[in-house]
C-alpha cells in the first residue's frame, strides 16, 4: 500500500528537498503541498506529482490563480486552516518545511492528522516544543526531527536510554568568515555573509550561519528534543560539515553520524528510505574521513557563542524573545538597515535588558501567549536597536 505524505512549505528549500526525496518513488503518493505565495512553483510542483489539493496562505493569489488550478483539476485552497476540511484521515507522513516561526500554527493543525510529523523548523520547536510534545503524546503522533544534526542525533541514540547519553556535541562549518579577520567584518555586505561554503539554504538561515547564530539556536532545539542539560551539549567547528552530530555514552562508546550536504539524506531516511538509490562517492567518502578535523569555536571570533551562557535550564520566554530579536535584526541587515557589526552587538546587549529579562521567569501556556510576546518583542526592538 502507498504512503501518504504532505509537503508544507513545498516551493522553499527544504521542501524542495522533500520532494526530491521521493520523487520516482512509486510507494508514495502526495496529498496535499502548500506555499505562502509561490503560486507558479506550486502549480508546477502540483502537475509534476499529480496532487489534487493544494494551499496558498496569499489570498490575491488564491483568488486570481484559482480558476486555472480548477481548469487542471487541481483543487487550490486559501490558507492553512482549509486543512481539516481537506484531509479527513490520519496521512503517514507530513513534512513541515514552512520557515520561522509562522510554521508554529500549522505545525499544531498537523499533528492530529498525520502518523508522522517531520519538521526542520527550528523556530517553532525552539518556541513552542511543550505545547507541541503535549499534542504529539495526545494524538499518539510520531516526532522526527530532519534538521542534519538533529536528525544525526535521533539516529544516534535510537533504543538508548536516556540516562547512558552523557554529551552531545552539534558540529558547525564556521561560515563564510571562519578565516576571516574581525577587524574586516563591519561593513561586509549581504551578499558575502550568505555565501555559505558547503550549503545551499535560504538567506535567513545563510546569515544565522555565518556568525553561528544557527547554532546556537539549534543547542535549545537539542535541549528541548532530546530532553538534555545545558552541560550536555558543546559545539565544535566541522569545516567539512560532513559530521553533523556526535554523542558520547556513558558505557565508553563514541558515536558519530556523517553524511553528504544534501538534505534529502536525512528526508529520505525519515521516510522509512523514501530515495532508495545509492548515490554514494565512497572515494570521496573515504578521503573526508581520512580529514576529519574539530575545533573549539571561539567566542571573540564568535561573540554571539556568549548567549549559551544565558540559556535557562528551564524553558521560559527568553527562547521566544530570543529569536524575535534575532529575526527582526537579520531583516534589518538584510535591509541594509544595520551592518555586520550591528546585528552581533544588538543582539547581545537587547537580550540583557531589565525590560525582556523579566519575562524569562515566566512561559507561555499556547500560541497566543508566544504571538503576544514576538509582537511585546519586536516593539521594544523598533524603539531600541542602534547603527553601531
Amino acid at each position: 500500500m502507498k504512503k501518504s505524505v504532505i509537503v508544507l512549505g513545498s516551493t522553499g528549500s527544504i521542501g524542495k528537498s522533500a520532494l526530491l526525496s521521493i520523487k520516482n518513488n512509486k510507494n508514495f503518493t502526495i496529498k496535499l503541498l502548500s506555499s505562502n505565495k509561490n503560486i507558479k512553483k506550486l502549480f508546477e510542483q502540483a502537475k509534476k506529482f499529480n496532487v489534487k489539493n493544494v494551499i496558498i496562505e496569499d489570498k490575491k493569489k488564491y483568488e486570481k490563480y484559482k480558476n486555472k488550478f480548477d481548469k487542471n483539476k487541481i483543487n487550490l485552497h486559501y490558507s492553512i486552516n482549509s486543512i481539516q476540511k481537506i484531509i479527513n484521515t490520519k496521512v503517514d507522513f507530513c513534512v513541515n518545511s514552512i520557515s520561522g516561526i509562522d510554521g508554529l500554527e500549522p505545525t499544531i493543525k498537523l499533528i492530529p492528522l498525520t502518523k508522522n510529523i517531520l519538521i526542520a523548523n527550528k523556530e517553532t520547536i525552539i518556541c513552542a516544543w511543550e505545547i507541541i510534545n503535549k499534542k504529539i503524546i495526545k494524538h499518539k503522533t510520531n516526532f522526527i526531527p530532519i534538521d542534519s544534526e538533529h536528525f544525526s542525533i535521533w539516529k544516534l541514540i535510537e533504543n538508548e536510554k536516556q540516562t547512558n547519553i552523557n554529551k552531545v556535541i552539534l558540529t558547525a562549518s564556521g561560515g563564510p568568515f571562519l578565516n576571516k579577520s574581525k577587524k574586516k567584518l563591519s561593513n561586509i555586505k549581504p551578499k558575502f555573509a550568505l555565501k555559505h561554503p558547503n550549503w545551499k539554504m535560504g538567506k535567513k538561515i545563510s546569515i544565522d550561519s555565518s556568525n553561528m547564530m544557527n547554532k546556537i539556536l539549534e543547542y535549545i532545539e537539542a535541549k528541548k528534543i532530546f530532553n538534555l542539560r545545558n552541560n550536555q551539549i558543546d559545539i565544535l567547528i566541522h569545516p567539512l560539515s560532513f559530521v553533523h552530530a556526535v554523542v558520547f555514552f556513558n558505557n565508553d562508546l563514541i558515536k558519530f553520524l556523517a553524511h553528504e550536504t544534501k538534505m534529502t539524506i536525512p528526508i529520505s531516511n525519515a521516510l522509512n528510505g523514501g530515495n532508495k538509490k545509492n548515490n554514494i562517492n565512497f572515494s570521496n567518502s573515504l578521503k573526508k574521513i581520512l580529514n576529519l578535523k574539530f575545533y573549539v569555536p571561539s567566542k571573540s571570533k564568535f561573540p554571539l557563542l556568549k548567549l549559551l551562557d544565558l540559556i535557562p535550564e528551564k524553558s521560559s520566554y527568553f527562547e521566544t524573545i530570543l529569536i524575535t530579536l534575532n529575526d527582526g535584526l537579520v531583516k534589518k541587515y538584510l535591509d541594509d538597515e544595520i551592518n555586520y557589526i550591528s546585528l552581533e552587538k544588538n543582539l547581545t546587549n537587547l537580550i540583557k535588558k531589565p525590560y525582556l529579562t523579566k519575562f524569562y521567569k515566566l512561559k507561555p501556556s499556547n500560541i497566543y501567549d508566544i504571538r503576544k510576546m514576538i509582537s511585546i518583542t519586536n516593539a521594544y526592538l523598533e524603539k531600541n536597536y542602534k547603527y553601531y
